[in-house]
């Protein structure tokens, strides 16, 4: 173990290597591209033993990931915005073909106009094609998720692609110290379920008809469902290996006698936690539950943590346009069938990288700004 002083790009790559991926495609953009940068300096200096293959399109690199899958190779890639929205059809294929690949997802606005800045509408975008999403806070999580992704991602009740978005800029180019572990320790070689054998050739039609498609999508559905109690096994294994706790579902902060709750994802939180602290003196007994895994959405640990709070805002870094943010959606979902709803407020703040700070939190929550969209910029 070591620590380092490391950007989360960097930090995404140095994952990478110590996971023992073997094939790793990408096309360049704005704000992931150093992240495979990285890594082929380290294939060329020999530090990293996998197969680097540089495509045409975001389209193209998806695709060779789905094909090392299917050949029985541990396969990443990263993206951003634009490029996330030209695999769409490939980020389908990925899941239906069952393929447990890991992309990080540096998270980025989407054009036109052109800009560069962090909100989550590139990821939220995608929230149900099927992958796995997991949102991190700092670089750290960046590096600890990339490890704990695949193996959810690879294990036999799941076999799905994973996420691991994080905000472009705020933590793809910021530098922190970063704890690097010998993550073999967590991960064994890849062993596929199935891969494609060329000495015992199988064939498999391309069309799916109406009387398997269902079921095809079912299964899907239902890896999901298990998903949740694999990332709580991957968790609990995790922490005994490398004596630090990260979660991949939720984490609660000072939420044990709070009245008041935010709700976010993503590096905003950080924030968010400053807000809480300056709220608690003031004698307002606030807590942040913060979400880090949105696909499979933990419904159950949500209603769990927020039982007791009689206030909720929700702050989403995206929004569903013609209804709400997304995670403030899914957030109310989850109390349908609960015997005592919080109140539960809305409210979208910093696309486009608009700037949020810990005071827009706490003057929301003071009742100073109204819930719904927070178009204030704080000076």
């Amino acid at each position: 173990m070591k620590e380092m002083l490391l950007t989360g790009n960097q930090a995404a790559a140095y994952a990478v290597k110590n996971s023992g991926v073997d094939v790793v495609s990408a096309y360049p953009i704005t704000p992931s591209t150093p992240v495979v940068e990285e890594i082929a300096e380290m294939v060329e200096r020999g530090e990293m033993n996998a197969r680097l293959i540089l495509v045409e399109s975001e389209h193209s690199a998806m695709s060779a990931c789905i094909g090392a899958s299917l050949g029985g190779a541990r396969a990443f890639t990263a993206t951003s915005s634009h490029g996330l929205a030209y695999m769409h059809e490939m980020l389908h294929y990925a899941v239906n073909a069952r393929t447990p690949i890991v992309m990080t997802v540096a998270n980025r606005a989407i054009g036109p106009g052109w800009n560069i800045w962090a909100d989550l509408s590139d990821a939220m975008s995608q929230r149900d094609v099927g992958w796995i999403q997991i949102y991190c806070e700092s670089n750290q999580e960046i590096y600890d998720s990339v490890a704990m992704a695949y193996k959810v991602a690879e294990h036999q009740d799941v076999l799905l692609p994973a996420m691991v978005c994080y905000d472009g800029f705020v933590l793809s180019h910021t530098s922190m110290p970063v704890r690097i572990d010998n993550l073999s320790e967590l991960l064994n070689e890849y062993e596929p379920v199935w891969k494609v054998n060329f000495d015992n050739p199988e064939t498999h039609g391309n069309i799916t008809p109406p009387e398997y498609f269902m079921e095809l999508r079912h299964s899907i559905f239902r890896s999901h469902e298990r998903a949740l109690k694999v990332m709580e096994s991957v968790e609990r294994e995790f922490s005994e290996i490398f004596s630090r706790n990260t979660s991949l579902i939720t984490e609660e902060y000072r939420l044990e006698d709070a009245d008041t709750a935010i709700v976010t994802a993503g590096a905003i939180s950080s924030e968010a936690k400053i807000a809480v602290d300056n709220l608690r003196k003031r004698r307002i007994r606030a807590g942040l539950l913060r979400i880090r895994s949105f696909r499979p959405f933990p419904s159950k640990h949500v209603v769990k943590s927020l039982n007791g709070v009689e206030k909720v805002y929700v702050f989403d870094r995206s929004v569903s346009m013609g209804s709400e943010g997304q995670i403030f959606q899914e957030l109310k979902s989850s109390f349908h069938n609960s015997p005592s709803s919080p109140e539960i407020y809305g409210c979208v703040v910093g696309l486009g990288g608009r700037d949020v700070r810990s005071e827009i939190f706490e003057r929301v929550v003071s009742g100073k700004i109204r819930s719904g969209w927070v178009m204030e910029v704080v000076v």
